[in-house]
């Protein structure tokens, strides 16, 4: 979602203000700062980079000091206070009224705060989408209605607002135009989205994947994130007779016990959600799995680590993004004693890391030998005479090719495993 709404920053004040990205810091005259609050580090990163750039304006002072994103949302003037040279705060749903603060500093030459939510006008006020390669992010709806006891998102980006749905396949359409293949929708919780359309009939996620399908040049479609209380078997069936939806599912558990589930709030079993990767892997056996852990919430003990990592060997996941325990103010779980020392939460995060990325090995060791339909993103980071594309299950791979090759999908043939990409050798043209 911030990779989205930086995006779109951009585009927004090149349209409005003629601005271009800075080579470097020290050489712009306007740092924006786009900021998650989700953990206490990355939170803690946001004035430890506002302290750099103070130390710039110093030397600049019409230097123009922006923060934006969910610590803007969480911290609001109380940000200003702890670093007063900032010039302007905006939340995750006034990133359009970016171009109006921008004027309104330059008259004024006050400080601006808004974290207001002011629904569904932000969508209404972005550019066309700008484009730097094949594949996009298109957000579908914003904000959350869950409430977990341990999570800010409903706090800092408001309750779950739906996209029209005529809005998101415009974005598409333009962007196909401008030679995207691959769209990934995003939102905090996409299975959430619900719209009526004109003729009265309610659009939820499943339906509107099918629209997305549906549009001319649309060669593959991702998703993030899911909640598994509203994965649905409509959406499972989406999954067998969609071919443009990719074998690929990030589904966050957060715990494998269900005592533990319970005090977070999730609002399923782990047999629910077991029930659920069981379905999916009966329309589509092939589909990679990822998902979310937060290790060492309140309350934690030994044997509910045992149930998630039991959980682990059930599933098999493919990769994981997982953390340990931080409290975000504000939150139920804030008040809860964080009775799990941080060695013991440390040394469990290793154990179910290291697991984790022993069924990820083993997943691409078993791709080597095999062809894969990449979608060619460009060219390699690592080396500027190779290509680098994914696959249908996500993974990066590097091989030797041609520039005209980019922003098509093509067969590759698997020939090596790294360990976080594949090397591969083209087996024939484009098809």
């Amino acid at each position: 979602m911030n990779e989205y709404d930086s995006d779109k920053i951009y585009d927004l004040l090149q349209n409005s203000h003629g601005l271009l990205r800075a080579e470097a810091v020290e050489d712009a005259d306007i740092l924006l700062l786009n900021t998650c609050s989700v953990r206490e580090k990355a939170q803690e990163k946001v004035y430890s980079e506002l302290g750099r750039w103070k130390a710039i304006k110093n030397t600049k002072p019409d230097l123009v000091i922006g923060v934006g994103g969910c610590v803007a949302s969480q911290e609001g003037q109380d940000l200003r206070k702890r670093a007063p040279y900032v010039d302007l705060v905006f939340g995750p749903q006034t990133i359009h009224r970016l171009p109006a603060m921008l004027n309104q500093l330059k008259r004024n030459k006050k400080p601006l705060v808004d974290i207001s939510f002011p629904e569904i006008e932000k969508f209404d006020n972005l550019p066309e989408p700008s484009v730097s390669g094949p594949s996009a992010f298109v957000s579908i709806m914003e904000g959350c209605n869950k409430f977990c006891s341990f999570c800010i998102v409903p706090y800092t980006r408001g309750r779950e607002i739906s996209r029209p749905l005529d809005s998101i396949l415009d974005e598409i359409k333009a962007l196909t135009a401008k030679g995207v293949r691959e769209v990934s929708l995003l939102g905090q919780n996409v299975n959430g989205y619900s719209w009526q359309d004109q003729k009265g009939t309610i659009v939820n996620f499943a339906l509107l994947l099918y629209y997305v399908a549906a549009l001319d040049k649309i060669e593959r479609i991702r998703y993030t994130t899911s909640h598994p209380i509203e994965f649905n078997d409509e959406l499972v069936q989406a999954h067998a007779e969609i071919p443009q939806l990719m074998p690929q599912l990030h589904l966050p558990v957060q715990s494998g016990s269900d005592r533990i589930l319970a005090a977070m709030k999730r609002g399923y079993t782990v047999l629910e959600y077991k029930s659920i990767i069981r379905k999916l892997r009966t329309v589509c056996p092939n589909i990679s799995i990822s998902s979310d852990f937060i290790i060492g919430f309140p309350g934690e003990t030994e044997a509910d680590f045992q149930q998630t990592m039991q959980l682990i060997e059930d599933v098999g996941y493919d990769r994981s993004f997982s953390f340990i325990y931080s409290a975000r103010p504000g939150t139920p779980a804030a008040r809860l004693a964080d009775d799990v020392s941080l060695a013991t939460k440390k040394a469990r995060l290793a154990r179910l890391q290291s697991r984790i990325d022993e069924m990820a090995d083993a997943i691409s060791d078993s791709m080597v030998g095999t062809v894969q339909r990449v979608l060619v993103n460009g060219y390699s980071k690592k080396s500027n005479t190779q290509l680098c594309g994914r696959t249908e299950n996500n993974r990066v791979v590097n091989f030797s090719g041609d520039a005209s090759l980019i922003g098509n999908l093509h067969n590759i043939k698997i020939t090596q495993a790294m360990s976080n990409s594949l090397q591969g050798e083209m087996i024939q043209p484009s098809a």
